[in-house]
């Protein structure tokens, strides 16, 4: 496995993990009420705060996309 996920993909996922995890408990959004939206955007939240801290994302593979710069 090596890494595929690059610095500014990196962070950006790691901000949209965190605000995907807060928002269906701290937003009050009526959208959330419903399990499946709320249980949803939590566990796409965890899923894009992992593979950036993994700085591997399997989908990246799967498409052969690579943000992160080739080391020689």
């Amino acid at each position: 496995m090596s890494p595929n996920v690059g610095g500014i993909d990196r962070i950006l996922r790691i901000v949209i993990g965190l605000v995907l995890i807060a928002l269906p408990f701290v937003s009050g959004m009526a959208l959330f009420d419903s399990g499946l939206y709320k249980w949803g955007a939590v566990i796409v939240g965890l899923i894009m705060a992992g593979t950036a801290f993994m700085r591997f994302c399997p989908l990246y593979s799967i498409l052969g996309i690579r943000t992160c710069p080739l080391k020689k």
